[in-house]
């Protein structure tokens, strides 16, 4: 092994042999090869280059990224020239307290993510003008499609929406695949929306603010699109630049009923297409339909205010194929950027940047119409559409030539969008490439829009002008986050592994960061080649033949396998099979993607020992055999256990005719080990933010790659605009960006470069190697609940703690939230067993933090037996009020049977010297929050002031 695979790893040789020793083991091949069946277990190991130094790839990565050309960037169609603030950019962006934090499901230890959350939330309803808004979606197309499944879910009326024509084609295209799996019919307006809705039963009218070529509709056409609208009973939902609504009316103003958009010119670099953080906001009533998450206020056990995701029984994770949508990540990171950059120049700031942009779009539009060009349209913000007849090409070649981007809309027109960054020099620059001057003299305007409404008036947006206070505010978000840097986090099937440092840096790279998603090819061959052999890596380490890096999320790459099965299954006349076999056990977003690719849940039970009813399944593949589509199931099991029936799980489906989709959730602990496009599997999404080190990032951003056979390659999904992201014969794209979340992509290929193949296995082995040990030092206090064949786990553990419960009365909440007070972020709960915790303790932990969780976990028991013998009451003991922040360790009356010291600094807390074994306590900033409280009264924006001081 290389020193960074050492050093990646948290167990050193000496503590793994004492851990197999303690397992009766010898070595962890002989480990593995008890865990992981024969009949899927590789042979050879994986063809990857050597190893390399930290050194070494970041001088190969410095070197892709000067191969790409960002220049100035003045493409637009979504995609816009920003700058960010570099206390942001290094407090947030590039700060493990932001980047390593899981999605904060745990709100008493996530007040920080959750507020900087609550103030993009009022971000966007202020701008909006609309009531609700949630938390982020994964990027404008998505986020276009998610309102027309909103706007299709609360309506009576057809299956029928009308699109602006001037939508931006990425937005189209993904709308476009997402109604080609469930019917729905799209009616581009051609000749204007309003025409179309008076032809066509639509339930939906999507119209883009402005337009793609910048034309900006006038507000009083759009107030009148609206009372169409809702006259014909159909939803109006607005595609909105959000700096541009800084100057222009909120779209709830002229009637919209849900806006989406996104934010990345909230300071969010370009980062070749992601990741962005899209929004999404709804007039009252329609908040339960929302998809994604929704920060909301509630308040905690001693009525302090406090911050929790809301009305979670819509996500998927819950309702399953009956879910708001499959969404599981949102962009937190990047949504918590763009909040930052809004708590960072305030309205004022905000407004005076829109007008600096607008002004020098008008002064543009001046010198292009007096050397007699002509305009798509009069009214505008900040893109131009020119018409240079037989000239476009020229003219963009012009501009590349001296560093500026331009957008080639066909031989006739060019399309120029003024950003953030651009300056005097590059407006001089495209004027010159246009063969015009430019004067002094502004033309066109805004037409008819003029913002009447406050926006940003709460303290938050105007408390933070010196970066001073700024850099303590961030920081002290932060402090009350508990984050991997913090301490561990042993989320079972989530894998919040070390994100290493040499792996983070590159994204920061201007050749990587600054880069816009539309240039011509031959400006990002860095990133061709960086993409190229990242799919080339991810397919031998999968044993599948293609990749599509396109997918945003595991969610995303869920739906883009499900498709590329839909597609095959059609191109073959085979339009019948829509079933899909989904084990019981399986993650919810698994059945709620399977519906939105068109097909129908069938659910197959789970035998005794968690592994899937092989009766039951034969059952319904007899029952459905001229149906079948596919399985989803997930390997090793969702239950922590590689089963032995894998191949037989393949085989029967194969033989009825249908697909194995593999969900690549616990690929963790196969790499180098086995390959799911080798034993059986037609199609799997990876996660690269759980396998492959990059970051969770407090719930986002998540990229989900869609790995294939050969025979599924030409259903993989492509891009309207760069021919090269997939096969020309797909059904579409799953996201806006081509990439998907390129500007990360960077990590996965240091991660894989920076281990190797032997570096991998070991991770894989390592990870098995944790979670049997903690499985073994837990097992007489908490019962593990399935185990393979050998009697071994795979990479992650159940505990079960039903049986406890029914004699203590105490839960897994209770548990999971005394965690905090040892200093843990608490395992998952309750999934895929309720009542249950599933443990995964990751390759990165050392022997010293595994025994530390384990000790708090045996101290833990010790507490349940004080309650089960009368020690304490049930509903006054460490547990039942768990976690104790230090303002209630602090009262003047302390009325527990316990004592203070017990409830703060529990066995194994202890301060002191960190070299000798001390350890900083962490505290949480607010007491167990009422979750129920918060449902009943939601409250999705950053609340006044007076409510905290009541």
């Amino acid at each position: 092994m290389n020193d960074f695979t050492t050093r990646h790893i948290g167990t050193e040789a000496d503590d793994q042999a004492q851990m197999l020793a303690a397992l009766g083991y010898a070595s962890l091949d002989d480990l593995t090869d008890a865990a992981v069946p024969e009949a899927i277990r590789l042979t050879a190991p994986l063809d990857l280059p050597a190893a390399l130094s930290e050194f070494e790839v970041q001088r190969q990565l410095a070197a892709l990224a000067a191969r790409n050309v960002p220049g100035t960037s003045m493409i637009g169609l979504g995609y816009h020239g920003t700058v960010t603030p570099p206390v942001i950019r290094r407090t947030v962006l590039e700060n493990p307290a932001w980047y390593t934090a899981y999605t904060p499901y745990q709100p008493e230890i996530s007040q920080g993510r959750l507020e900087a959350l609550a103030n993009f939330q009022t971000m966007i309803s202020d701008l909006t003008g609309l009531p609700v808004a949630g938390a982020s979606l994964l990027d404008e197309g998505t986020a276009v499609a998610e309102a027309v499944a909103v706007a299709h879910r609360v309506s009576r009326k057809g299956g029928v929406v009308v699109v602006d024509a001037n939508l931006l084609p990425q937005s189209l295209a993904v709308l476009r695949t997402r109604c080609l799996a469930t019917g729905v019919e799209i009616v581009v307006a051609g000749d204007g929306l309003a025409a179309a809705l008076r032809t066509h039963q639509a339930f939906a009218v999507v119209v883009q603010v402005p337009g793609a070529d910048g034309r900006l509709p006038s507000a009083a056409e759009l107030g009148e699109l609206a009372g169409l609208a809702h006259d014909n009973g159909a939803q109006l939902v607005a595609a909105a630049d959000l700096l541009a609504l800084t100057l222009i009316e909120a779209p709830a103003q002229w009637g919209a009923d849900i806006v989406v958009g996104s934010a990345q010119r909230f300071g969010v670099p370009l980062f070749y297409g992601g990741p962005h953080a899209g929004y999404i906001a709804v007039r009252q009533g329609l908040e339960r339909q929302l998809p994604g998450r929704i920060v909301g206020l509630s308040k905690d056990a001693d009525g302090v205010p406090a911050f929790r995701l809301a009305l979670q029984t819509r996500e998927q994770h819950i309702r399953r194929e009956k879910a708001t949508s499959n969404i599981c990540t949102a962009q937190v990171l990047l949504a918590v950027t763009a909040s930052c950059y809004a708590v960072h120049h305030g309205p004022d700031g905000l407004a005076a940047i829109a007008r600096g942009v607008h002004d020098r779009a008008r002064r543009l539009a001046a010198a292009l119409l007096a050397g007699g060009l002509s305009l798509a349209g009069d009214a505008f913000f900040d893109t131009l559409t020119v018409a240079v007849p037989g000239r476009a090409a020229e003219v963009v070649a012009a501009a590349r030539a001296s560093g500026v981007h331009l957008r080639l809309v066909d031989a006739d027109h060019v399309g120029v969008s003024v950003g953030e960054d651009t300056g005097a020099a590059e407006l001089a620059v495209v004027a010159s490439a246009f063969g015009v001057e430019l004067t002094g003299a502004v033309a066109g305007g805004l037409g008819d829009h003029h913002r009447e409404t406050d926006y940003l008036t709460h303290p938050v947006f105007h408390a933070y002008r010196s970066e001073t206070e700024l850099l303590r505010y961030l920081r002290g978000l932060s402090d009350r986050d508990f984050a991997l840097d913090k301490g561990m986090i042993p989320l079972g099937s989530c894998t919040l592994k070390l994100n290493p440092a040499a792996a983070m840096e590159p994204i920061s790279y201007p050749g990587f960061a600054g880069l816009h998603p539309f240039v011509p090819e031959a400006d990002a061959a860095g990133y061709a080649e960086l993409i190229g052999q990242l799919c080339d890596w991810l397919a031998e380490i999968t044993g599948y033949d293609r990749v599509s890096l396109q997918p945003n999320a595991g969610s995303q790459g869920e739906f883009a396998g499900l498709m590329a099965i839909r597609s095959y299954h059609l191109a073959h006349g085979s339009a019948n099979r829509t079933v899909c076999l989904i084990p019981a056990s399986a993650h919810g977003t698994n059945a709620a993607s399977a519906v939105m690719a068109g097909m129908r849940v069938v659910v197959v039970a789970t035998a005794e020992d968690g592994s899937v009813d092989l009766t039951d399944l034969a059952a319904k593949i007899a029952q459905h055999a001229d149906d079948l589509a596919a399985v989803m199931v997930t390997y090793p099991s969702t239950h922590g256990v590689f089963e032995e029936t894998i191949t037989e799980i393949c085989r029967q489906v194969h033989e009825a005719g249908g697909q194995v989709y593999v969900d690549g959730a616990n690929l963790n602990a196969m790499l180098g080990l086995a390959r799911p496009g080798r034993f059986g599997a037609d199609v799997s999404h990876l996660n690269l933010h759980k396998t492959f080190a990059i970051p969770h990032g407090g719930g986002g951003p998540g990229v989900g790659p869609v790995a294939v056979r050969e025979h599924l390659a030409p259903y993989l999904p492509n891009h309207p605009l760069v021919a090269s992201a997939g096969p020309a014969g797909s059904y579409g794209p799953v996201s806006a960006g081509p990439f998907g979340s390129a500007g990360v992509l960077p990590i996965t290929w240091a991660f894989i470069a920076l281990m190797g193949a032997d570096g991998l296995k070991r991770a894989a082995q390592s990870a098995i190697l944790a979670a049997n040990y903690v499985a073994r030092r837990l097992e007489a206090a908490f019962p593990v609940l399935y185990s393979g064949a050998s009697g071994l786990v795979a990479h992650e553990c159940i505990l079960d703690l039903r049986d406890l419960t029914r004699r203590t009365g105490v839960t897994v909440d209770d548990v999971a939230k005394r965690l905090v007070d040892y200093g843990f972020h608490a395992p998952t709960m309750s999934f895929p067993v309720a009542g249950t915790l599933m443990v995964e303790p990751t390759e990165s932990e050392s022997r010293a933090e595994l025994d530390r969780f384990c000790e708090a976990m045996l101290a833990i028991r010790a507490e349940m037996d004080a309650v089960a013998d009368g020690t304490w009451p049930a509903d006054d003991n460490p547990l039942h009020n768990a976690p104790h922040p230090a303002s209630r360790i602090v009262a003047a009356d302390w009325v527990h049977p316990y004592s203070r010291q017990l409830a703060a600094y529990p066995a194994g807390v202890r301060p002191g010297p960190l070299g000798s074994g001390g350890r900083d306590k962490y505290w949480p900033s607010v007491a167990r929050i009422d979750q129920a409280f918060g449902d009943r009264n939601l409250v999705c924006t950053c609340p006044p002031v007076a409510a905290y001081e009541s």
